[in-house]
């Protein structure tokens, strides 16, 4: 029980840092957000950073989680528009639809972890099936350095991903589609 009842406290404190920020982020809000008594998150994560540790730690394990599965059941990308088909659906769905509001903590932790480097290190972007099938794709079209390729592509839909956050609104398939040529030139 002890284990669901962490996941469960982390699952509220992210809902809570994506609703209120970083400064809303308190012991008394996530009580209040998992339907608990007052005094239960502090029960388990005695400090704020222990808290805030909980949350980086499931945030990384829900998303890698997630794109394990997708990188399992979703076919190799076999065109530049298979890529950027599959991109943008997890772009529109996953990161900026349904998944908006883990993505918004996911940044507000990214910048909180500039101060506090042991958090920047459970960040670290992990190996995960979905990476590993567009490195493969870009190894499979010829492109020189695919490892490479792979970092700069997922860093530049993550960057449109953050525009997409903060000022509202879709990544436009035209802008992926941008993307993926230039990783393969």
């Amino acid at each position: 029980m002890s284990t669901d009842r962490r996941a469960l406290l982390a699952d509220a404190a992210i809902d809570v840092l994506a609703d209120s920020g970083m400064r809303g982020l308190t012991h008394r809000a996530v009580d209040r957000a998992a339907g608990l008594p007052a005094g239960t998150t502090s029960a388990y994560f005695r400090t704020r950073q222990a808290l805030l540790t909980a949350l980086v730690r499931r945030l990384v394990a829900l998303d890698q989680a997630e794109l394990q599965e997708a990188g399992e059941r979703t076919p190799l990308p076999r065109t530049p528009e298979d890529l950027v088909t599959g991109l943008a659906a997890h772009v529109e769905h996953r990161l900026t639809g349904a998944g908006r509001r883990r993505s918004l903590a996911r940044y507000a932790c990214a910048i909180e972890s500039v101060h506090h480097p042991e958090l920047r290190e459970i960040l670290t972007p992990r190996e995960n099936a979905a990476r590993d099938a567009v490195r493969a794709f870009l190894a499979a079209q010829g492109v020189a350095d695919p490892e490479g390729r792979t970092v700069t592509l997922l860093t530049c839909v993550d960057g449109l991903v953050f525009d997409r956050l903060v000022n509202g609104g879709n990544v436009p398939a035209g802008q992926l589609r941008d993307l993926v040529a230039a990783a393969l030139r």
